[in-house]
């Protein structure tokens, strides 16, 4: 099982309906959720629908925060790695700073989270 995130606008090409222009879009496996819960950024990330999160805008912050997190406090974070090597710290950390740079580059894009 895995999360996919995308980031798109929707575009009207003045036909009957819009047409949905796909940005950036990343996969990631769900193993890593408890890293992503200790780093407060669960809740953005695998559920941005439930709580209100519309654009890539609104996560910038807490998406910095929690990255900053991380690498203050590898150790921690590292503790929580899937014992199956399914995803790691490692992985996580590259993958989560992608996500903020597509978010920074299109704070208006709205997200759309696959669990």
């Amino acid at each position: 099982m895995s999360l996919d995130v995308t980031l798109y606008l929707d575009i009207d090409t003045g036909g009957k309906e819009k047409r949905m222009f796909e940005l950036y879009d990343a996969n990631i496996t769900h193993n890593l959720n408890k890293m992503a819960i200790e780093a407060k950024i669960y809740g953005v990330v695998w559920r941005p629908d439930e709580n209100g999160i519309e654009t890539a805008g609104e996560i910038i912050k807490p998406l910095k925060k929690g990255i900053a997190a991380m690498k203050k406090n590898p150790d921690k974070f590292i503790k929580l790695n899937p014992s199956n090597g399914w995803g790691s710290y490692i992985d996580f950390i590259p993958w989560l700073e992608k996500y903020l740079t597509a978010c920074i580059e299109n704070p208006k894009a709205k997200i759309l989270v696959s669990r």
